[in-house]
């Protein structure tokens, strides 16, 4: 979903916000994000264009950072929202310049930090969970022997 709210005074440029080394242009979002929207975040605010147009004032105003330096795969939303994303170039669209502008799409919604104390170290949480699934494999395992 392109931004429609956002009046421009120049039709020369598209409209793109800045976010790292990334020019964001689009966002889309997976089925798979919506239904984690609506089971970890909101589930009042479910539709694809109130999931969107949140985002685009969250992109807007700067409130999206990297949840890691070096990673550019997780991000938090107002230091709280945690969001899985991947970035795809646009074809056919790029700024004055010609650099390439890119598209969002939204893997992911994992959780509100101020609710899953887990989230707020990733990588041990991830641990934690193939750890807890190779331990329920290895249980039902012995069961079927």
């Amino acid at each position: 979903m392109k931004d429609k709210v956002m009046g421009r005074w120049s039709t020369y440029e598209p409209f793109f916000v800045q976010l790292g080394d990334k020019k964001v242009a689009d966002v889309v979002i997976t089925n798979h994000a919506k239904l984690r929207w609506s089971d970890r975040v909101s589930s009042e605010n479910n539709s694809l264009e109130e999931i969107c147009a949140f985002l685009w004032e969250k992109l807007k105003n700067d409130s999206i950072v990297p949840y890691y330096r070096n990673e550019e795969d997780v991000y938090l939303i107002d230091d709280d929202l945690v969001v899985v994303a991947e970035f795809s170039q646009l074809e056919h669209e790029t700024d004055l310049v010609g650099n390439p502008l890119h598209k969002m799409i939204i893997v992911t919604f994992l959780g509100r930090m101020s609710e899953t104390m887990e989230l707020r170290d990733l990588k041990s949480y991830y641990s934690w969970l193939r750890h807890s699934r190779r331990m329920t494999l290895i249980k039902n395992s012995r069961k079927r022997r």
